[in-house]
């Protein structure tokens, strides 16, 4: 490992609880990074506060009331309900990762996350994000069969293959946060001790270590192309099929049911992965970590705050599945 920084510098940084001395190499072993955030004025801290405080309050309450809405509704134990309480479970742990220490931190008026407290939040991260991206891609496949294989329908997407099919996404993406985390564990970290971000994102930590990246880089890219790339793929996959199998049905009205069956799914398959590509491809145009923040909130925030109602403001099974939990009519 290379020689970082003196110790003499290191402490005029930070306070001495925050670093691990390394013996006599002039080493330092950082223990705590600080969480910037969007603003360093104290007057917006408040209206920041408010703001995520709310947004996480509705994220938490509109899946769970989705997720309750299946469980206690007998006619919603399909696979496809069975996919979507699975999502909004995924979405609230999702948001869950990020949201709460940045509100404690402001309520706190510190910005201090640990170098343990950091990794277990890349670990969590990269596994719900996964999650979802596998989600959405099942999700897909579960809409081919229905459409494109409806005789089949029933033999295909059995209670079995829909159990298998959850599993193996988890085990994936556990196995891919666990080796991205392990990585982690590799970097030294020399003055870099701030984080542009309001939560530790993996490509910022990455770019913020001393020592050697590439293996991590490598590691980092392959997994993005192969576990986000390959359900992406699949998602298109699907979806071409699914067009030229509703291109083929001659009732203008049979086309329009088709279409409307899959528009929820389409405009969360949308959201998600055109708010992933805004944030990287926003930061590499502009180089400003500040405009990578705000535009992250979108897919770790706002996505999983939207879900729950996009799938349920049109549907009327859900709704009905609501009244008896909330006691609203039906719309």
């Amino acid at each position: 490992m290379q020689v970082c920084v003196k110790i003499s510098h290191v402490i005029s940084l930070f306070p001495r609880s925050h670093l691990h001395h390394m013996g006599p190499s002039n080493e330092t072993q950082i223990s705590n990074f600080l969480l910037l955030g969007f603003s360093e004025g104290p007057e917006l801290q408040p209206l920041i506060f408010g703001f995520f405080l709310s947004m996480y309050l509705i994220t938490v309450f509109g899946n769970l009331l989705l997720i309750l809405a299946v469980s206690s509704d007998s006619h919603l134990h399909t696979p496809m309900y069975f996919f979507l309480a699975n999502l909004s479970f995924v979405d609230i742990c999702f948001t869950s990762t990020t949201v709460p220490k940045m509100l404690w931190n402001i309520q706190t008026q510190s910005k201090v996350i640990t170098y343990a407290g950091c990794i277990t939040q890349i670990y969590f991260l990269i596994l719900f994000a996964g999650l979802d991206v596998f989600l959405l891609s099942v999700m897909a496949y579960y809409r081919f069969v229905a459409i494109c294989h409806p005789l089949h329908y029933t033999v295909i997407m059995n209670p079995r293959l829909c159990g298998v099919l959850v599993l193996v996404s988890w085990i994936m993406c556990v196995l891919n946060s666990l080796l991205q985390s392990l990585m982690m564990l590799r970097f030294s970290f020399c003055t870099h001790f701030q984080i542009p971000h309001f939560f530790c994102e993996l490509h910022q930590m990455i770019q913020l270590a001393c020592s050697d990246t590439f293996l991590n880089n490598v590691v980092m890219y392959f997994a993005a192309v192969l576990l986000g790339g390959g359900p992406f793929a699949g998602i298109l996959y699907s979806y071409s099929k699914i067009v030229s199998s509703i291109l083929g049905i001659s009732s203008a009205q049979g086309k329009y049911k088709a279409f409307s069956t899959c528009a929820s799914h389409l405009s969360v398959v949308s959201l998600f992965y055109s708010t992933i590509l805004g944030v990287y491809l926003s930061s590499a145009a502009t180089q400003s970590s500040h405009a990578s923040a705000v535009a992250s909130v979108m897919y770790t925030v706002v996505t999983p705050m939207l879900n729950p109602f996009v799938y349920s403001l049109r549907n009327r099974d859900i709704k009905r599945a609501l009244k008896g939990i909330i006691w609203l009519p039906v719309m």
